[in-house]
C-alpha cells in the first residue's frame, strides 16, 4: 500500500486545515488508517484512527474535540478535520495503515506509512 497525504500548510491559530491521504494498491477497506505527528525533537506521537468502515474512531486527548478523521472507502481515501488550531499543533502530520486489530497508540504498530505533510500554526 502507497499513501500520499496532502493538506499542509501555515494557519493561524484558530484556523482549519483539512489533510488528506491517499492510498494506492490493496483493499482499502482492509486497514485502519491513522494520523500521527511529530514536533521537532519530538517523538511521533498518535494523533486518532478509523476503523475500516468508518463507524469506529479514537482520538488523543490533545485533539479531542477539535479534529476529526473520517474516511471515504470509495476513493481509497482518509482524511483529518482540523479546527480550531493552537500553536502547539505544528508538527509534520503522517498518515498510516495497520492491518491488526490491537494496540494502535504506538507508531510501531502500523504497517504504511505516507510522506508527512507539514502543519504550522502561528501564533
Amino acid at each position: 500500500v502507497q499513501l500520499q497525504a496532502s493538506g499542509g500548510g501555515l494557519v493561524q491559530a484558530g484556523g482549519s486545515l483539512r489533510l488528506s491521504c491517499a492510498a494506492s494498491g490493496g483493499t482499502f477497506s482492509n486497514y485502519r488508517m491513522g494520523w500521527f505527528r511529530q514536533a521537532p525533537g519530538k517523538e511521533r506521537e498518535f494523533v486518532a484512527i478509523i476503523n475500516g468502515n468508518g463507524i469506529s474512531t479514537s482520538y488523543a486527548d490533545a485533539v479531542k474535540g477539535r479534529f476529526t478523521i473520517s474516511r471515504d472507502n470509495a476513493k481509497g481515501t482518509v482524511y483529518l478535520q482540523m479546527n480550531s488550531l493552537k500553536p502547539e499543533d505544528t508538527a509534520v502530520y503522517y498518515c498510516a495503515a495497520k492491518t491488526h486489530l490491537g494496540d494502535y497508540i504506538r507508531f510501531s504498530t502500523y504497517d504504511y506509512w505516507g510522506q508527512g505533510t507539514q502543519v504550522t500554526v502561528s501564533s
